[in-house]
């Protein structure tokens, strides 16, 4: 995992809803700051075991999932929570302790914040 810190690509906003810290990619360039905000997302997210556990937690029926409920992903539970910690650093993901489980969930501004950024600015 790289030391490099980015800034988040997901930020919250004034009442704290998270919002994307950039335009829609069709809307202008992007700046070089902004890049590298959605860089990290995307490299976050290039790993096909952390696609499938941010997918896993995204489509839990409650919105949140155990550890325990995810974890089969065909790698060691070591490496799971090494996935699930960049995803985290990402900003993709929050968790909570309970006891002797995480439980991981995405904010819905999440992923609507993500859906932003990939969206289209016109509808020709």
């Amino acid at each position: 995992m790289s030391n490099v810190k980015v800034p988040p690509l997901l930020e919250p906003g004034p009442s704290g809803v998270v919002v994307s810290c950039c335009p829609p990619l069709t809307e202008r360039p992007l700046t070089a700051e902004e890049a590298e905000r959605t860089a990290a997302m995307f490299k976050a997210l290039g790993d096909p075991v952390r696609l499938r556990l941010f997918s896993a937690v995204a489509s839990h029926e409650s919105g949140e999932a155990c550890v325990c409920d995810i974890s089969d992903v065909g790698v060691s539970q070591s490496t799971v929570s090494h996935h699930l910690k960049r995803l985290k650093v990402a900003g993709l993901l929050t968790s909570e302790r309970r006891g002797t489980w995480v439980y991981y969930r995405i904010e819905p501004s999440v992923l609507a914040a993500m859906g932003k950024l990939l969206a289209t600015t016109s509808t020709a």
